[in-house]
């Protein structure tokens, strides 16, 4: 609590509002759809009483007054503090979730104007409002009954309190919010009850993929801004980010994560070198992507600096911005107009992409990537979810989407790409969110036998599949950093992979399926914007098969073949040798794209901006073939 609230360094005696008007933090504000029962209103200040008797005893926000007005009314003093408590007691009285915002919007918050800053800030608490309501309506459930055999959804909804912080740990701009959720809930039958902290914990991942979506919309929306992938780690999922922001300003505001590297890099030596008291190594020669994660967990915490004393808000953004124009290597001049260059680069992608989601196309992206991410090929409702959402984030650049778009597409998913494997065995199985799904690709020219997925190796403690090249011990000469050290390789490389494959397999089948796909505008606006693709061909020729032309901006040959000789669900099975192949074709189309960007600059100039149309922004629907569409879908 007192690293929440922002109190970490308040004098004993000294009230929490006091110390956060004299800090420039704002106070703490009430959210959530069950206030009303408490006698709360949404926006109302959080004091310190009600903060105590919520989250530090679980009993009502105004206990203390309740208890007075029995003991007044002549009740004994066991009676009047069962009257101030909400619900039996329990070990959890809550939870911390945090919520900020990428770094490039953060960085337009702190070295903006007042107006950008606003605009910022509003996008961001309407991101939270939204995430807030999706777990009230649909991840937050009380056990009830026997052993909490039966579930219910909160009746009211839920309460919370929001605190806001400006800065990061290192001193460096981070806005963020936390937002402690009370567990305590309402039944249908008034009784008061908790929620369930698993189904929280799984619905985790899900909730944090629709706040990066929405702040991210609702910020490009408001200031004009477009969002493009930006690839943090080779091999791992790329990220948003408002396009136009230079990134040697991320780079700036990262010292905790140089920091956290540098240690990380010693924990993984540590790790390959580890052995026995027989001399037999502990864990295996190479760097799994789990233990990978937990050493960073542990890196983090190793380096862990102690929370400096809040400071006003205007002090800091005056310091954010000498700091930026001495140290990060950017011109003065584009940080002074650093909103002004993010809306030249939106103009710029929004002129030349064109946000189509095709939601069929997106079940087959969403599905794939679900089905390599997690182990054995098995998942569930939760995890298409959380993926659809970062694919809508990927093609729509920072447009709003239609409300239910991502339930969409895990409909579609599940209806035509996903396989039913469930067991259950308890009457949670039953329930449709636990409910245990393959990928299947019922495809003209597959094979239709269902394949039941194998079970997922542990890799900490069974040799991969293909490692790679063998580990070799470190030179005796040499420090950790100076030799590189052996890792398996990511698993996005070969979801990102699956999906070009049964997209590819989609186009040269489509006649056979009866549906039109417009399979080139939903692949170019999922495409970073040196990799995007020239113009279609016309469509009066779209009845010819597809040849591999010089001037494809990612070149498929490699993935043709590879789906000739073996199937969808067979070629996902990748070698670290063909990951490699593929990866040097595409930072080849990379290189040769950039090359051709020049040429193309001129034709796009004579012949004028072409903007997108309205309707570009909403989901695609499928249509009928009509005269010169060419083989159903005309591409």
């Amino acid at each position: 609590m007192r690293q929440v609230v922002g109190d970490s360094l308040r004098p004993a005696r000294t009230p929490l509002a006091q110390v956060q008007e004299e800090a420039g933090v704002p106070a703490g504000q009430w959210m959530g759809r069950g206030l009303a029962v408490l006698g709360l209103a949404a926006g109302d200040v959080v004091t310190e009483a009600q903060l105590r008797n919520l989250f530090g005893e679980g009993r009502h926000p105004h206990a203390d007054r309740i208890e007075a007005d029995q003991l007044a009314a002549g009740k004994k003093p066991a009676a009047a503090r069962r009257a101030g408590a909400v619900g039996r007691r329990v070990k959890v009285t809550g939870f911390d979730l945090v919520f900020r915002p990428q770094p490039t919007i953060t960085l337009l918050w702190a070295l903006g104007d007042e107006e950008t800053r606003w605009v910022i800030e509003a996008a961001h608490e309407r991101a939270i409002a939204t995430v807030l309501a999706w777990i009230e309506g649909e991840a937050a459930i009380i056990r009830v009954g026997a052993q909490g055999v039966h579930k219910v959804r909160p009746v009211h909804g839920l309460v919370a309190a929001r605190f806001r912080h400006y800065e990061a740990r290192s001193g460096m701009p981070l806005l963020h919010d936390h937002l402690l959720l009370s567990v305590k809930a309402q039944r249908p039958d008034g009784k008061w009850g908790s929620a369930h902290s698993e189904v929280l914990y799984e619905n985790a991942v899900a909730a944090s993929a629709l706040y990066n979506e929405v702040v991210m919309a609702e910020t490009c929306e408001g200031l004009g801004l477009a969002s493009e992938p930006r690839t943090v780690t080779a091999g791992r999922r790329p990220v948003m980010e408002v396009a136009g922001v230079p990134h040697e300003l991320i780079r700036w505001t990262a010292r905790r994560s140089d920091q956290i590297a540098a240690c990380l890099e010693e924990l993984e030596h540590e790790y390959v070198t580890a052995v026995d008291d027989d001399g037999t190594p502990r864990f295996l020669p190479v760097v799994s992507e789990r233990a990978r994660a937990k050493l960073n967990r542990i890196a983090a915490k190793m380096t862990r600096p102690p929370k400096q004393k809040a400071r006003p808000l205007a002090q800091l953004r005056a310091w954010w911005k000498a700091s930026a124009i001495l140290t990060s290597g950017v011109a003065a001049g584009v940080i002074n107009s650093l909103l002004e260059y993010a809306r030249a680069a939106a103009a710029a992608i929004r002129a030349r992409v064109a946000a189509v989601v095709d939601v069929a196309l997106a079940a087959v992206d969403v599905t794939a990537t679900v089905f390599v991410m997690n182990g054995g090929g098995r998942f569930r409702r939760r995890h298409l979810l959380a993926e659809a959402r970062r694919h809508l984030a990927l093609v729509l650049r920072g447009r709003r989407r239609e409300p239910g778009l991502d339930e969409q597409i895990v409909d579609a998913a599940l209806t035509a790409r996903c396989l039913d494997i469930s067991e259950p065995k308890t009457l949670r199985g039953l329930m449709p969110a636990y409910r245990l799904y393959t990928a299947w690709w019922p495809l003209a020219d597959l094979e239709p036998a269902r394949r039941p997925p194998t079970t997922a190796p542990d890799v900490d403690r069974q040799p991969p599949a293909d490692p790679g090249t063998p580990a070799a011990s470190r030179p005796s000469d040499r420090e950790p950093g100076e030799w590189e050290i052996p890792r398996v390789p990511l698993l996005y490389e070969r979801a990102v992979l699956a999906g070009a494959v049964v997209r590819e397999k989609l186009r040269t089948t489509v006649a056979a399926r009866g549906r039109a796909y417009d399979v080139i505008a939903h692949q170019q606006a999922a495409m970073p914007e040196q990799l995007l693709a020239p113009p279609a061909a016309d469509p009066e020729h779209g009845d010819q098969e597809p040849e591999a032309d010089p001037q494809e901006a990612i070149d498929l040959t490699a993935l043709r073949a590879l789906r000739e000789s073996r199937t969808e669900v067979e070629a996902l099975d990748l070698t670290a040798e063909r990951l490699r192949h593929l990866q040097d074709a595409f930072t080849k189309a990379t290189d040769d794209s950039r090359a051709r960007a020049d040429r193309y600059a001129d034709q796009n100039d004579a012949d004028g901006v072409h903007p997108v149309r309205e309707d570009d922004q909403q989901a695609h629907r499928p249509q009928q073939p009509g005269p010169h569409r060419g083989r159903e879908a005309g591409h």
